[in-house]
């Protein structure tokens, strides 16, 4: 892990997983989602704040968020980061203890996942490579996030299993503008 400055950042539909994705036919088509909750935190291991409105500006972040400030801890890989997703099906399944990955139930609020955004009715592993729209915003999805053991040591719970394969997206800004909770989030490609 390193901190942000050193970092490589690289547009969503440049990283090597969107590549693959781009222009091949499949993935899920016909369904709307909706933005449940907003959460930024100014640096890396800060609480995460939750917003009733925010402003994402293509091609950096949300306003305010360590993405958008460039003051998180990651990985030394190049990778896009601008903003970050998660579904809250995985929440309610990992409090289902579904499958069954570790002894008991976890529960995970939406301020606890480290995510931007979380959506529900939104299939984000079929988005890499993918445009869509948040609101007003329209999103580049870049690659899958997966977990990692910062997140289980900084909340002290197992999850690094339980979230893999389905510990949200990592996207891009394309268009940026205004989102709130209660936003339609719809397919573009």
């Amino acid at each position: 892990m390193t901190d942000e400055a050193s970092v490589k950042q690289i547009e969503a539909f440049a990283h090597p997983a969107a590549q693959a994705a781009l222009g091949v036919e499949g993935g899920t088509t016909g369904w709307k989602g909706e933005l449940l909750h907003i959460h930024i935190a100014p640096a890396a291991s800060y609480e995460m704040e939750k917003l009733a409105v925010a402003t994402c500006v293509a091609g950096r972040g949300i306003e305010g968020d360590r993405y958008f400030l460039g003051t998180g801890t990651y990985s030394t890989r190049p990778d896009v980061r601008q903003i970050t997703l998660i579904e809250q099906e995985a929440l309610d399944a990992l409090a289902r203890n579904d499958p069954p990955l570790q002894e008991s139930p976890v529960v995970l609020a939406p301020e606890e996942h480290r995510r931007n955004l979380t959506v529900r009715g939104v299939p984000l592993n079929h988005l890499v490579g993918r445009r869509f729209r948040v609101g007003e915003v329209i999103l580049r999805g870049g690659r899958l996030n997966f977990p990692c053991k910062y997140l289980e040591k900084l909340l002290d719970r197992p999850l690094f299993l339980p979230l893999y394969n389905r510990s949200g997206l990592n996207c891009g800004i394309e268009k940026g503008g205004i989102i709130r909770p209660g936003d339609l989030i719809e397919l573009l490609d």
